[in-house]
This record gives structure tokens, C-alpha cells and sequence, in this order.
């Protein structure tokens, strides 16, 4: 084993796969493709102060690591945890001496900047806005509440996503495949199944992946070069409890999770919500059923289910589990025992089915006339101002020519939705 090789594998897996190229860097297309903003900038090493903000394991570091390996700039790298107000001071005293001696300007990273308080933050913010600095800041918290606003007007943030499936396949092959950094001498494979089951399992996280395929090689008997689920299940234990996302038991599972919310069952519901939990189901795509319950199956029975679920989504978007599942939980709750009405869902299909149908034309009393000449054409002409009339309400025309009398939404005779039922009666 040369002297290289030997050193390479002492680091672990995610460190040594850790991306020095652009083109070495797997997903985030949006943020990083070819012509965008952030590409052109660290392809010209014209960089401006920026902000990193994104789920764990999505690239943030490494994009730093990138910027340093391409640019002209002196390069410095902190983490908010280990360094204080004198540390800050002493590095920005350094740039202020480089710059000033024609050595040119010093990029400043610091990780996880959403752990700097204010009086931290505030240190840097006159050598950002003078240019001293170029600050380049990492963050998994929304820097909206975290990162102080004057710092924060002064930074172009950079979303970074969860790594979608392919991705984390991408990175995990070429984690096998690597002769200089992965297992790519030792001849590793993984099974389909395995290969599947790991991208799925990540959530996202190519670390996370990364980590599991090394502890994954490390638990392989002695002449075994292929990892198969049950090499996975022997690494996560009971976190490998998970269904196939492509197979029966994952669609089941949602589909029990919401007919038992519309069923209002909260017991069940709460079954099948821990049992996506337990199977490292993505989190965000929990939520966004729970939000599409409240609409399709509450709706304005209790407009407060919306309310309730949107802010749970938001939530646990923001604490990440396992903390999420707190939020998630309440909205389910809340949802199942929920009055249900579908009206509002109903509604919308059929004036859709219609709309498909039926070419129809805005009554002239409706359409815009803000513009000059509007008048002429007859457009805005006897339009009824609502609230110029008691209760502010006024009979006149809204549904175009051709579907004058059709009705889509319904109100049930249910919940909060009894008032609007009661007042289409009279």
C-alpha cells in the first residue's frame, strides 16, 4: 500500500469524497448549474459576501472548499463555535494589513454562522460593507431569524436543497467506484436493493450516505466485497425498519395516514405517522400531506386546519427532526378530529372540468379599466362597488355569459362551514 493511499484512508469516507472540482459537485443544478449567478462568480473569482443556507449534508462546506482550492483570495476558514469576538478582530486585522499591502482581499468562511451572536455578527459588519472582507457564511437555520438584518442585506443567499435520490446515488458510486478516495481499489459493490435503500434512507444528506456506506464496509465479513440490506440492516438496526418506496407497503402507508385523518381516527393516523417516522420518511413530503388533508378533507368546516397544518409544515421545517415530529403530531391530531368537508375540493374539480370545457368571455362591468382608452370599449362600465352599498353587497353579474346560473361549491351543513351553508339558503 503506498504511502498516499495509506494516509487517504485514514480520513473518513465523507471527508475523502468531498468534492475539489465544479464538476466533482453532484446536485444542487438550480443553485450551481452552468450560467447561474453563483457559478459565474467563483468561475471569475468575482465573489460578493454570500450566505450558505440549507439541510445538512447538501454542499455548504464543500462549496466553500471549492471557492478556496479556485480563488486568488487569501482564504480563511471559521467555525462559530470555536471562535470568539478577539479571534474575529485578530483575522480582520490581518486582511485589513493584506489588503492594504497589495496582497489582496481575504475571504472569510464561518461555518455554522448562525451560533455568532449579535455582538459577534456585528464585529463584521463594517469590514463586509467596506470591503475588507469577503464574508462567505454556512448556515441550516432560516437566516432570516438567525443572521442580524444589516449583515443579512448585505450577503446574497445561496438555497442549497436536499439532495434528490439520484444524487445520492451519484455520490455513493462514485464513492465505490474512486480508486484514489473511496473503495474503487478494493473492488466494493452494493446490490440494486441496497444501493436503493441507502439513497432513500438519507433523507437527502449525500454525509449521512457517505457515513453509513463506510460503516456498511466495516461490518462486512472477512472475503465479502458486496454490501446487500441485510449488511445495511446490521449498521442502522431498527432505523432499517422502512418500507420500499417504489413498492405496495410505502403507498399503503400514505394512504391509510390520510384516510385515517379523514376517517377522523387520531390513533391511527398517529400509527401510520410513526411508522413513516421509524422508515425515514422525508419529512417534507409527511408534512405536505397533512396540509393537503386539511384543504381536501376539512376545508372550511374549520378553516383552522389549514392554518394548523401549513404552520406544522413550517415547523418542522425549521427544527428538523426529531424534534419535527411534534408539530407533525399536533397537526394530525387536530386534523382527525377535525368536522370534515370536502366542498371546497369538489368545487374547484368541477369549475376546472368547466373551465377545460367552456370558452368564456369576462362580462365588459368587469374587466380592467385602469388603462386609457379602457372606457371607450365599455370596459369597468357599470360596475357595482361592493362596499359603496349596505352590508357591502351588491346584486349584480360575476359568472361570465355562458354560465350564468352554475354553481360549484356547495357548503355543508358541517362545522364553521354551517354559516355559509345557511347564508346560500337565504
Amino acid at each position: 500500500m503506498d504511502s498516499l493511499f495509506a494516509q487517504t484512508i485514514t480520513k473518513p469516507l465523507a471527508d475523502r469524497m468531498r468534492p475539489r472540482r465544479l464538476s466533482d459537485f453532484a446536485g444542487q443544478e438550480k443553485a450551481l448549474g452552468p450560467g447561474s449567478p453563483l457559478r459565474r462568480m467563483i468561475e471569475r473569482d468575482a465573489l460578493q459576501p454570500l450566505l450558505f443556507y440549507g439541510p445538512p449534508g447538501t454542499g455548504k462546506t464543500t462549496l466553500a472548499h471549492i471557492i478556496a482550492n479556485m480563488t486568488q483570495s487569501r482564504f480563511v476558514a471559521l467555525n462559530a463555535v470555536s471562535s470568539g469576538v478577539p479571534e474575529l478582530r485578530r483575522l480582520i486585522g490581518e486582511a485589513r494589513d493584506a489588503l492594504y499591502s497589495g496582497m489582496g482581499r481575504t475571504i472569510v468562511f464561518i461555518d455554522e454562522i448562525h451560533r455568532f451572536n449579535k455582538a459577534q455578527q456585528d464585529v463584521l459588519l463594517p469590514y463586509v460593507e467596506n470591503g475588507t472582507v469577503i464574508l462567505i457564511g454556512a448556515t441550516t437555520e432560516n437566516p432570516f431569524f438567525e443572521v442580524n438584518a444589516p449583515l443579512l442585506s448585505r450577503m446574497k443567499i445561496i438555497r442549497l436543497e436536499r439532495l434528490d435520490k439520484n444524487a445520492v446515488k451519484k455520490i455513493l458510486q462514485k464513492a465505490l467506484t474512486d480508486k484514489e478516495n473511496g473503495y474503487g481499489r478494493q473492488g466494493l459493490a452494493m446490490t440494486d436493493e441496497a444501493l436503493e435503500a441507502l439513497a432513500d434512507f438519507c433523507g437527502g444528506d449525500a454525509r449521512v450516505a457517505l457515513n453509513l456506506l463506510e460503516q456498511a464496509e466495516f461490518m462486512l465479513p472477512d472475503g465479502v466485497k458486496t454490501i446487500d440490506g441485510a449488511v445495511l440492516k446490521s449498521v442502522m438496526g431498527d432505523a432499517f425498519k422502512r418500507y420500499d418506496k417504489k413498492g405496495d407497503r410505502h403507498y399503503d402507508t400514505v394512504s391509510a395516514f390520510i384516510k385515517s385523518m379523514r376517517g377522523s381516527d387520531a390513533d391511527a393516523a398517529l400509527h401510520y405517522l410513526a411508522e413513516m417516522l421509524e422508515s425515514g420518511e422525508d419529512v417534507r413530503f409527511i408534512a405536505r400531506r397533512i396540509v393537503i388533508c386539511a384543504a381536501e378533507d376539512v376545508g372550511n368546516a374549520d378553516p383552522m386546519a389549514l392554518v394548523v397544518a401549513n404552520s406544522a409544515a413550517q415547523a418542522a421545517h425549521f427544527i428538523g427532526l426529531p424534534e419535527a415530529q411534534l408539530p407533525l403530531a399536533q397537526a394530525v391530531c387536530y386534523i382527525a378530529n377535525a368536522p370534515k368537508s370536502n366542498a371546497c375540493c369538489t368545487a374547484i374539480f368541477s369549475a376546472r372540468e368547466e373551465a377545460r370545457a367552456v370558452q368564456s368571455t369576462v362580462p365588459k362591468h368587469l374587466r380592467d379599466a385602469h388603462y386609457p382608452g379602457a372606457g371607450a370599449l365599455g370596459h369597468g362600465t357599470g360596475y357595482k362597488y361592493p362596499h359603496d352599498y349596505p352590508g357591502g353587497w351588491v346584486q349584480q353579474q360575476y359568472m361570465p355569459d355562458e354560465l350564468i346560473g352554475h354553481k360549484y361549491y356547495f357548503p355543508k351543513d358541517i362545522g364553521a362551514e354551517k354559516a355559509l351553508h345557511d347564508k346560500q339558503k337565504n
